[in-house]
């Protein structure tokens, strides 16, 4: 029997028509958004990398509190992580820019799956552990997302060396051993301040089933800056090019770009960086950062060849965000 227009629809029907009306706005709004946001590819120089890192939920032991988990690593699906359920996360951005564009295209991803669950009944996979879970948010709760990047003058090539040693002999496959390389780089970062030029920070909090897909794009729009990665340490696997590609820049060189990603189980709180003292605190406050709040860090730099230039109007063109200090 067809129901009259002036009788409202049943509620599971209006629900459900709800949810298809959402999914339909926001599934085209994400994919615009992720192409308009793609990685392009870089003509600048090479570069080094450093990092690794879990994006596993906490388990919840059965007599009181909570460990953490830093089992599986990037081999767990570096690049994927969109599609899991949903929190409502008080989330902020500092600085916009990409950095907040990626963040929201990741939360759009988890409404749009949030909204398909809802309507097929709750219920599924945790595409993290494998586990089933309910109707019900997860445990882990919202993690920060800290992007960091700084220019200083070519000059700065002791900083270069100290990235390819530390590289070199760093263990990312624990906490600890990413917690080293964290502090490590802020530290050889503070000891350059006199060739501080520009810097930028973005901060912004996500759900906890949103940070990896976030991280990992975050990760890949700054890889793709590189025409090369020479040094490569992450996830304790090592790639090393030969000395003879590795090295100072050209005399012509201008700059050296440095980007560090952190994504972190507790909230950072990090001002705009306007002046040199702003960028010290911040660095300071970043490299404190303890192994077991430190779920995932990248650091990446360029140039890191030899006779390879960065050049201004290449670090402002790969770099938009930068703001002189």
């Amino acid at each position: 029997m067809a129901i009259p227009r002036s009788q409202p629809l049943p509620n599971r029907s209006l629900k459900r028509l709800l949810n298809r009306c959402l999914s339909a706005l926001l599934v085209p709004a994400l994919l615009i958004g992720l192409l308009v946001i793609q990685p392009q590819a870089s003509e600048a120089a090479s570069g080094g990398r450093i990092g690794g890192g879990s994006f596993r939920a906490p388990s919840m032991p059965r007599s009181g509190g909570y460990s953490r988990s830093y089992g599986g690593g990037y081999n767990r699906g570096y690049g994927g992580g969109i599609g899991f359920p949903f929190i409502i996360p008080i989330f902020g951005f500092g600085g916009g820019g990409l950095f907040g564009f990626l963040i929201l295209m990741a939360i759009v991803g988890v409404l749009v799956n949030a909204f398909r669950g809802a309507g097929s009944g709750g219920g599924g996979n945790n595409a993290l552990t494998g586990e089933r879970y309910g109707g019900g948010a997860i445990s882990a709760g919202p993690v920060t997302m800290i992007q960091m990047q700084i220019g200083l003058l070519a000059s700065a090539k002791a900083l270069q060396n100290d990235l390819r040693q530390l590289a070199a002999s760093a263990d990312t496959s624990t906490p600890s051993g990413l917690q080293r390389v964290l502090q490590e780089t802020t530290l050889a970062l503070l000891r350059q301040p006199d060739l501080w030029v520009y810097a930028n920070v973005e901060t912004g909090n996500v759900p906890f089933n949103a940070a990896e897909a976030t991280f990992n794009r975050l990760s890949m729009t700054e890889r793709s800056k590189l025409r090369a990665e020479l040094t490569s340490n992450v996830n304790g696997q090592s790639s090393t090019s030969s000395e003879q590609d590795r090295g100072d820049a050209d005399a012509t060189n201008d700059y050296i770009a440095v980007t560090v990603l952190v994504a972190s189980r507790r909230p950072v709180t990090l001002k705009q960086v306007e002046t040199g003292e702003g960028l010290r605190e911040a660095l300071r406050i970043l490299g404190s950062t303890a192994s077991s709040d430190l779920i995932a860090l990248e650091v990446i730099w360029q140039p890191d060849g030899a006779g390879d230039v960065l050049s201004a109007d290449e670090l402002v063109t790969a770099y938009p965000n930068l703001q002189h200090l």
